[in-house]
């Protein structure tokens, strides 16, 4: 077969011809190019050079997979340059001194609550939790209320010793569980950032479910009431054992308890029990049933002291001798706030806010007691919890004018504890004396504290910078001041130089009134005339009844540490539960000054949309 050359000669193909191509490559290598015609163009040039000889990749296997050497180099060596760079900066940061910012210590107060609510678990009384932290109590109490047949109630297992002994009164219990609740519905965050809002809550709730006991709290009306558990009277002379004339551990009590009830004439009692269940609910309402079940016990007994008229210590010696009730019109006020705000029910609203409520009361008069705040007298507590719905919620007519009245007479009570009036004394070392003198006097400074560091919070809250005293304004930092030379004193800042708090700082009293704490827990049984001689003893109490705020000096500032007597040396629920609203609201101050919790209290109460005034008389020309 013959062919045309492209370069003009033939193209003809030999069976001889049968070199490969890069024989070929080789062979047109010896052709003298200089023979040629005509320059060979980039087609030609390709052709004539023949295939470039690539050169051969190489490889790395895994085993599971087969990869480029080039990349595997790669790769590893990033590896380790990450690492080695790590490794450099951890060295550098394990070697470089630091300066931490070191946690700030806890305050005093804060220091102080933690010790304070401790108290409480030392005067619980029934089957105790395991984790109730005072080695030497134990179970106590528990055939209260048990074996009474024919009774309204089943038992009466639970609930606090009031005191140095073991009675259950039931009003001033009540009054210090209110006291907790309002603390910690305007505290909570105080509470947590202190490690004490469930301890807290859980003393709360072992003082209302005793109350929960004491009444048919399920029924919609009542016809009776516990008021106490116990007894103490010794007047009469009798030796038989009771809770005073024993010295015992309540452990080892083996005398009979008896059971004080009353069947109407107790309103006192009853709204204030009303008050203690209905700020409950408010603290637990995140537990429905529970706070419901709180809700409607509050209800019933506040509607038993409403229909059954009268003071519940004018019955009993006992009950007038150590917690005699002035009056039963506060409590109406005081327990029929809670529940407005409890249940958001203007009824109750409506019931406190007629001004022959507060006349009764004595809210437009003053009085040397007028502004002492305590388990006997709510008034200036109940008037400054309806100041707060002034300050937040504005409900204007018809209820502006008697809460404007007692938000008027709240700032009346805040004058008298400022240093610049002679409303109360103070003694030499700065303790206000609201009692004039009297015994026992730390309680009534500790409730004012509370008082008024709580005003001057809502006043914060309300962007308002303080308030009138007659013609002159002052600060809310001047309620705080004064709240703090209060607590500071019962803290250690007196003449004395001791702290009235038990356990707090290095001198304080060491012969508490207090049976529990008085005897050693040595499985010995002292009977009821056996204990007498540790209630007698000169040597400090065996046991150390943390947290427990002792009665407190005499006018003079001066302190005997004696067992013997109660008037220097006995710690109350009520005290303590004053201490305690102190002191968390005074907590933090340089960290979380004024950080009331706003809404939570109103968080039952529907939306207000006042009623307008009535239209003005026609005019006559």
């Amino acid at each position: 077969m013959y062919g045309r050359d492209p370069w003009g000669g033939p193209l003809e193909i030999h069976a001889t011809d049968s070199a490969t191509d890069d024989d070929r490559s080789r062979n047109l290598n010896d052709i003298d190019r200089a023979a040629l015609s005509r320059p060979l163009d980039e087609t030609q040039q390709s052709w004539l050079l023949g295939p470039t000889e690539q050169k051969k990749k190489k490889y790395v296997d895994l085993g599971c997979i087969i990869v480029s050497r080039k990349i595997f180099v790669w790769t590893v060596g990033t590896i380790v340059a990450a690492a080695l760079l790590a490794g450099f900066i951890t060295l550098i940061v394990k070697t470089v001194p630091r300066h931490h910012r070191k946690t700030p210590p806890p305050d005093n107060y804060t220091i102080a609550l933690h010790k304070a609510l401790k108290f409480f678990n030392a005067q619980k009384s029934g089957k105790l939790p395991r984790h109730n932290n005072v080695s030497w109590r134990g179970n106590s109490g528990l055939q209260d209320g048990k074996g009474d047949s024919g009774s309204f109630y089943k038992d009466l297992v639970g609930g606090y010793y009031d005191a140095g002994d073991a009675i259950k009164f039931n009003f001033p219990m009540a009054y210090a569980m209110t006291m907790l609740s309002w603390s910690v519905i305007e505290y909570s965050a105080k509470y947590e950032a202190a490690g004490e809002l469930v301890h807290v809550k859980e003393l709360i709730k072992w003082g209302t479910d005793y109350f929960l006991k004491t009444f048919n709290s399920t029924a919609d009306s009542i016809d009776d009431l516990v008021s106490q558990v116990g007894s103490g009277n010794t007047d009469d002379g009798s030796t038989d054992p009771n809770d005073h004339y024993c010295w015992m551990r309540p452990e080892d009590m083996d005398y009979k308890r008896p059971v004080t009830t009353c069947n109407g004439g107790c309103s006192d009692l009853a709204a204030e029990m009303a008050a203690a269940l209905a700020s409950a609910s408010i603290v637990f309402k995140d537990n429905r049933e529970y706070s419901k079940k709180l809700v409607h016990g509050a209800k019933t007994v506040y509607q038993f002291g409403r229909t059954r008229r009268g003071r519940y210590s004018a019955g009993t010696a006992e009950s007038a001798k150590f917690y005699n009730s002035s009056m039963y019109w506060d409590e109406f006020i005081w327990g029929g706030a809670w529940l407005y705000y409890a249940t958001g029910n203007v009824t109750y609203l409506d019931l406190i806010t007629k001004p022959t409520m507060a006349k009764h009361a004595g809210a437009f008069w003053g009085g040397p007691y007028y502004g002492v705040f305590s388990w006997d007298n709510k008034l200036a507590g109940a008037q400054l919890l309806l100041s707060r719905l002034r300050l937040f919620l504005s409900p204007g007519y018809p209820y502006e004018e008697i809460v404007r009245t007692f938000h008027n007479q709240t700032s009346i009570v805040m004058c008298s504890y400022l240093p610049y009036f002679n409303k109360f004394n103070r003694t030499r070392g700065g303790l206000i004396e609201l009692n004039h003198g009297d015994p026992q006097p730390l309680q009534y400074a500790a409730n004012a504290a509370f008082l008024a560091t709580l005003y001057s919070d809502y006043l914060d809250a309300a962007d308002t910078p303080g308030w009138y005293c007659g013609p002159n304004f002052y600060s809310t930092n001047v309620l705080r001041e004064f709240a703090r030379t209060q607590i500071d004193y019962i803290l250690g800042k007196n003449p004395r130089k001791m702290s009235y708090l038990v356990g707090f700082g290095t001198k304080y009293p060491k012969h508490v009134h207090h049976r529990g704490a008085s005897i050693p827990k040595n499985k010995v049984k002292y009977n009821c005339k056996g204990g007498w001689k540790w209630r007698d003893s000169k040597k400090p109490n065996p046991n150390t009844i943390e947290g427990a705020m002792v009665a407190g000096p005499d006018k003079r500032d001066g302190f005997r540490d004696v067992r013997t007597n109660y008037n220097y040396t006995e710690p109350t629920l009520a005290g303590n539960a004053g201490l305690v609203a102190a002191l968390v609201a005074l907590s933090g101050e340089e960290e979380a000054s004024g950080t009331i919790d706003k809404n939570t209290i109103f968080s039952a109460v529907p939306p207000l949309f006042p009623t307008p005034p009535p239209p003005p008389a026609p005019w006559k020309p």
